[in-house]
């Protein structure tokens, strides 16, 4: 069993027979799908064609944007295990505010590539950290302002201390 919002607004509940056919909000469907090239897919479902190009997937978040018919969509998808967390409380568990960001090992600093009070994006790169000779691109986990910078290019941090202060 799924459950699929569509663009935030509209749930659907949809259980699988087989890989053929199944029920959408209680209504019998059979579709047939072939992936045409990697991300176009051609459905035919209740004997009708459809061209779907899927533009964008964050696994993650199991959250999808699909081009159908020159229609764009974001389907957003839970399975019986996201319901089962959330019936045990677990559901909002990433949804904690990250107000620090720590070096995940020792290493040098490279780059810092943002500035105190600069409003950042979730997987914008923040610092280069080089450790093992290799250069470790830390990303923010979070949307926020940077409240304060604790290190400089050049410096040397120990794993886990706080590189990023966030607002």
């Amino acid at each position: 069993m799924l459950k699929v919002k569509v663009n935030n607004k509209k749930e659907h509940k949809i259980v699988f027979d087989n890989a053929a056919s199944g029920t959408i909000d209680g209504k019998p469907f059979a579709w047939d799908i072939i992936e045409v090239k990697p991300g176009s897919f051609h459905v035919i479902k209740d004997f009708k064609s459809y061209n779907v190009e899927v533009i964008e997937v964050d696994f993650a978040e199991k959250s999808f944007f699909v081009n159908v018919k020159g229609n764009n969509y974001r389907l957003k998808v839970e399975n019986k295990f996201d319901e089962l967390l959330k019936s045990l409380g677990f559901d909002n568990l990433n949804a904690n505010k990250v107000n620090e960001i720590k070096a995940p090992m020792p290493g040098l600093v490279i780059d810092v590539c943002i500035s105190e009070g600069s409003v950042i994006k979730k997987g914008d790169a923040i610092i280069v950290l080089e450790a093992m000779k290799m250069e470790n691109i830390i990303k923010s986990t979070t949307d926020g302002i940077i409240k304060k910078i604790n290190v400089k290019k050049g410096m040397a941090v120990e794993k886990s201390q706080v590189l990023i202060s966030f607002n």
